[in-house]
């Protein structure tokens, strides 16, 4: 990464990368086993499992959704299955973000 003083090989940005750059860029003190924003992400989860969703102004929201019920096609049989009612989590970009990741569309 440019400007951080923090070198990584891979594309991927790995936690304890995410850590370092965090503590180079905005001198955040180093917490004994965890960093502050993993506490967050920890509320984040609490909050979507007993309400259903979380906010996170600026950047999405997390939403617990169910999915009903329905009849699927087995393309390689030709046959008729069943797909059993489930629960899924979603995650929606908020505009803001889209926006300044994409480019706003004229």
């Amino acid at each position: 990464m440019q400007g951080t003083g923090v070198r990584h090989k891979t594309r991927k940005l790995v936690r304890s990368v995410f850590v370092q750059l965090v503590h180079v860029q905005y001198v955040v003190p180093p917490v004994p086993g965890e960093h502050p924003l993993f506490y967050a992400l920890q509320l984040a989860y609490k909050t979507t499992k007993k309400t259903g969703e979380f906010v996170l102004p600026g950047f999405g929201k997390l939403v617990k959704q169910k999915r009903k019920a329905r009849t699927g096609f087995n393309p390689k049989t030709q046959q008729k299955i069943r797909i059993p009612a489930k629960t899924v989590l979603k995650f929606r970009v908020a505009k803001v973000a889209k926006d300044t990741v994409l480019g706003v569309k004229k």
